[in-house]
């Protein structure tokens, strides 16, 4: 690293303490949903392989969490494979799923954080469930954050889902369709999405420059703020986390008042 490289990398942990002094953790998002964009294109433009882009991404959860959890953030929810992920092709798909479980065995044997899966989990392969299963049941008693790992997940998806669930619950109870029908409200349908008892998302940060959400939390981001960074995922620094919660807290939310 050259002399230039080390003053800016100076100049900018400055700076992230300066705006970390200035914020108000009364006003810090409880839920931030990560869209993690960019390995892909941080791997090309790095001379580096797809494999080593994802496994650069994964590398920056624990230290994004160590963040939320300075941060007092209580829940986070990382996307980490997409229903439409599954069409890639497969020299890319399998070592991804490979680093992905690793990033599950990860965080649960961390101690820290509070595991829990969100997808079809029926949609992924026989090993990633048994993985997913054992890091919710290692983890069941942790007082730390709730780490939503999405994988297998798209919003559309999650919402047939709790349709689905729904009319097997009322099959199942013996209750009519015209019963079901004249008590389906909002908090019905919430009480069968994948992140049932849990806030819905204050923040959601999308890196790589992208604006969209991409079927991300459809339901649970009808009232969220949104943040998009240009950085790739396997860029993203604290400073550019704390510039989310800098934006966030400016923000007045209204909720259509």
């Amino acid at each position: 690293m050259n002399l230039r490289d080390k003053l800016r990398g100076l100049l900018v942990r400055l700076y992230a303490r300066r705006v970390e002094g200035h914020l108000d953790h009364a006003q810090v998002p409880k839920h931030i949903g990560v869209i993690m964009d960019g390995n892909r294109r941080w791997a090309k433009a790095a001379g580096s392989t797809t494999a080593q882009g994802h496994q650069a991404g994964a590398d920056k959860i624990e230290e994004f969490l160590g963040w939320c959890a300075e941060t007092d953030v209580e829940v986070v929810t990382l996307w980490l494979l997409s229903t439409d992920n599954f069409d890639r092709p497969k020299e890319e798909l399998v070592p991804l799923l490979g680093i992905i479980e690793d990033v599950v065995r990860s965080l649960a044997a961390d101690g820290r954080w509070r595991v829990h899966h969100v997808g079809a989990l029926d949609l992924l392969p026989a090993q990633m469930q048994t993985v997913l299963k054992e890091a919710e049941e290692a983890t069941a008693h942790v007082d730390g954050i709730l780490v939503n790992v999405a994988i297998g997940y798209g919003g559309r998806q999650e919402i047939a889902d709790a349709v689905r669930s729904m009319l097997l619950d009322a099959q199942e109870k013996g209750t009519s369709m015209e019963d079901l029908a004249e008590s389906v409200d909002i908090d019905m349908i919430g009480r069968h999405l994948y992140t049932s008892d849990q806030p819905d998302p204050d923040l959601v940060i999308r890196t790589s420059g992208e604006q969209r959400l991409s079927g991300f939390m459809l339901w649970q981001t009808a009232h969220s703020e949104y943040y998009f960074c240009e950085v790739f995922w396997p860029a993203f620094r604290k400073v550019d986390f704390l510039r989310a919660l800098r934006d966030y807290a400016a923000r007045h939310r209204r909720y259509g008042g």
